[in-house]
């Protein structure tokens, strides 16, 4: 069949993967580092190299520029049990055919030497960068994959669209992808398009010129512009008027655009990136959203997972958001806060992962962590369809404990205090999703401004 070379230092690997592989007729050698591997290699010419990382001598990640240089159509599989996100970049991009996270299942293997004898591997270029800042962090085959799709898609020019729940890390994603790409030396500019007043939505993203409007006192550049060579991230993309839906389109096409009040063409090499925790499609069917739109922004897709499919990747997340608030020693972390970790589903995903963990730490004053510096959840809303009945419960909780507190004159009040305080929490929360943007905060709620000042009891303009 093939003839395939197993660089790796643990017999138990090599012996079970050599096994499997000879019954289905492969010739099969072993080495058990890359300087004996390059000894072997002038006798015998694999098909397929299968690499650990980890290895005595020199290691794997930096062994695969020789054998892609010396075996140039030979794919390599790399091996890890350090699948973050720096590795399967740093794979991909010196020239790994596929890589698999240790512990894996045999017939899983299989299949990927099944896929590279089929395939001439192809050379991918682009040195690695270090993560700098925040960091995608997953040890889990959902998040692996994520990992696999930002390294494949970063060197390309194309547009992507990141979907996926609140919270889940689309900024974080679209950041990986600027930071790994050609542009890397270029601007990251970022923009929340439900910040925004609709109003000057198309002024802040391609400019405007001097006197295009009341207080328009000189020319300015916009978003475009100042994502020159580099890449912009418009987030929220599903709340973009229909108006600027057109431009964004034409953008896309031509990449080229015209400052309100001016006349002049301009062009721009920015690299457009979207996100949305919206259905698109949907808003599709319901003529809210361009369908040309919405093909010439998903040329490539990411879907990020909510952290209740990938509860594997708790731990790696709490562990990371805790270091970053220490500079020496972790604290004693409990089995009650990681029982409670645990017990929680995170219907705010990751980001409401990392308020709580941040809130812990700072309430623990560098002791131990114990369940009672996490937030207090009066009861679980589990996301999708049971948040509704979920919420009704919570509700009627509240009631029953006024009912069996309150006093006769206090009963009376109860519905106004109830609509008093369900309307300060839904407008707190709404003003801070929109940075205090009171027609943003309006649009969302589908109220007009005039009510919702009223609602917030003041008269100030916005």
């Amino acid at each position: 069949m093939s003839r395939i070379l197993i660089i790796d230092d643990e017999p138990a690997i090599c012996w079970s993967l050599k096994e499997r592989l000879t019954d289905q007729g492969h010739d099969v050698q072993i080495a058990a580092s890359v300087e004996r591997a390059d000894k072997l290699l002038n006798t015998f010419v694999p098909e397929v190299i299968v690499l650990d990382i980890r290895l005595p001598g020199q290691d794997g990640l930096s062994a695969i520029p020789g054998f892609r240089q010396r075996l140039p159509s030979t794919p390599i599989i790399v091996m890890t049990a350090f699948g973050d996100l720096q590795t399967v970049v740093d794979a991909i991009s010196r020239g790994a055919f596929e890589y698999l996270v240790k512990p894996f299942e045999l017939p899983d293997f299989l299949s990927v030497v099944s896929r590279a004898i089929q395939t001439l591997a192809k050379e991918k270029t682009g040195p690695s960068l270090p993560v700098e800042g925040n960091q995608l962090i997953g040890r889990g085959p959902a998040m692996q994959a994520i990992f696999k799709q930002i390294a494949l898609m970063a060197p390309t020019e194309f547009p992507i669209l990141i979907t996926g729940e609140t919270g889940t890390g689309k900024e974080l994603v679209a950041e990986a992808i600027h930071r790994h790409s050609n542009r890397r030396n270029g601007p990251f500019v970022r923009v929340s398009l439900a910040s925004l007043n609709p109003s000057v939505i198309e002024s802040e993203l391609f400019g405007h010129g001097k006197g295009a409007f009341t207080g328009a006192t000189e020319d300015r550049q916009g978003l475009f512009e100042l994502a020159e060579n580099g890449t912009i991230f418009l987030d929220e993309i599903g709340e973009t008027p229909p108006a600027i839906q057109v431009k964004l389109l034409r953008v896309l096409e031509s990449h080229s655009f015209i400052r309100v009040g001016t006349s002049n063409e301009r062009t721009t090499n920015a690299r457009l990136i979207a996100a949305t925790n919206r259905d698109l499609r949907s808003m599709i069917a319901e003529h809210n959203f361009r369908e040309d739109l919405y093909h010439r922004l998903k040329v490539f897709s990411i879907e990020l997972p909510p952290l209740r499919s990938h509860r594997e990747d708790l731990r790696p997340l709490v562990e990371y958001f805790i270091g970053r608030h220490l500079n020496s020693s972790h604290p004693n972390i409990t089995d009650e806060f990681w029982a409670e970790i645990e017990k929680q589903t995170w219907p705010g995903n990751i980001r409401e992962l990392r308020n709580a963990i941040d809130h812990a730490v700072v309430l623990s004053r560098g002791g131990p962590l114990v369940a009672a510096h996490l937030p207090q959840w009066p009861v679980d809303i589990a996301p999708g369809e049971e948040s509704c009945d979920q919420l009704q419960l919570a509700i009627a909780a509240w009631v029953q404990r006024q009912l069996s507190d309150s006093q006769t004159d206090g009963v009376n009040d109860l519905y106004r205090r109830f609509s008093s305080i369900a309307d300060t929490a839904l407008l707190n929360e709404v003003l801070s999703h929109t940075q205090q943007n009171r027609s943003a905060a309006a649009k969302l709620l589908g109220l007009d401004r005039a009510t919702l000042r009223t609602k917030l009891g003041t008269t100030a303009s916005d």
